[in-house]
């Protein structure tokens, strides 16, 4: 494994948060994502996953599925992006812009969710990987990428983002859109794995630029 270190901000936890993750793995990057977004310290390790280092004991006492990402955040060690997104949310988050607390909004945000861990893996990701690792791409997560491209569409014609009038972490989902499709230009053969979903990558493409955290504060975030 290898690490890197993040510069946090002034406001941020004495603790730093340990991430382990790979650069490959779209749950992985919306863990980073966040954690940038929130101006938390935090500290990346590789997880080798050429070498199986996901699967050998060290990795398996983090987390015993065997999967990216894990964080560690003191005596707290926890894996599963969703879960990781809700504990940073309802941990630093205390104005409650990027999980709502009201359960109407709650509830948005977890359909979404839902629809990450559902469709979108087992759509454009399970196709994406295919591509990655040279393995023949099946129909069928193909159409599921349609349809789900298709629905993300119609949804954000109306609105910028998924679940709510501002960012919440239900915006994952349509950043790994983005990051598909923006991947294709590297992975030949991803185009014809996976269909364009131009509206949700122009809402969403904002958060991973560089000047992220200023557009989060214009809509009232913490970043």
């Amino acid at each position: 494994m290898s690490t890197t270190a993040n510069t946090p901000n002034a406001d941020s936890p004495l603790c730093p948060i340990r991430l382990h993750g790979h650069p490959l793995s779209g749950h992985s990057h919306r863990v980073e994502l966040f954690l940038s977004l929130l101006g938390l310290p935090f500290e990346k390790v590789t997880v080798d996953l050429a070498r199986a280092e996901h699967k050998g004991p060290a990795f398996l006492a983090l987390n015993p599925f065997g999967q990216l990402p894990v964080i560690e955040h003191g005596d707290l060690v926890l894996a599963d992006s969703n879960a990781i997104l809700v504990y940073l949310a309802l941990t630093f988050d205390p104005g409650a812009q990027w999980l709502p607390r009201d359960p109407v909004g709650a509830a948005r945000v977890q359909g979404w969710l839902s629809v990450a861990a559902g469709q979108l893996a087992g759509g454009p990701a399970t196709a994406r990987v295919a591509v990655v690792f040279s393995r023949p791409v099946d129909q069928a997560p193909r159409d599921v990428a349609a349809r789900l491209f298709a629905l993300m569409e119609q949804h954000l014609a109306a609105q910028a983002f998924p679940a709510a009038a501002h960012p919440t972490i239900a915006d994952r989902c349509a950043v790994q859109l983005h990051r598909t499709r923006t991947r294709r230009r590297r992975e030949p053969g991803a185009v014809s794995a996976t269909a364009p979903v131009a509206r949700a990558s122009r809402g969403l493409a904002a958060l991973r630029r560089p000047d992220a955290q200023h557009r989060a504060r214009s809509h009232g975030l913490k970043a």
